[in-house]
C-alpha cells in the first residue's frame, strides 16, 4: 500500500469523531521528501479553536504512529 493510501486510510478511522462534531479533512498535499503533510480542515473545524488540539493530538499522533513517513501535519 502506498503512502497516501495509508494516510487515507489513518484518516478513515478519525473521520467518524470528526464529523460527530460537524468537520471534515481533506488531504491537500504530502511531501514525501520532507514529510510534511497538508490538510484542510473543514466544516466546524475550521476557524475553531480547539481544531489546533485535533490537529495535533489527534490527527498528528495517529498519522505519525501508523504512517512513519509523516514527519509534520499542517492545516491550510
Amino acid at each position: 500500500m502506498d503512502v497516501l493510501s495509508r494516510i487515507e486510510e489513518s484518516l478513515d478511522s478519525l473521520r467518524p469523531y470528526i464529523a460527530s462534531h460537524r468537520g471534515s479533512v481533506e488531504v491537500i498535499d504530502f511531501d514525501e521528501s520532507d514529510g510534511i503533510l497538508t490538510l484542510r480542515l473543514g466544516g466546524t473545524c475550521h476557524g475553531c479553536a480547539a481544531s489546533t488540539i485535533t490537529l495535533r493530538q489527534g490527527i498528528e499522533v495517529r498519522l505519525k504512529q501508523f504512517v512513519p513517513e509523516v514527519k509534520v501535519v499542517q492545516a491550510l
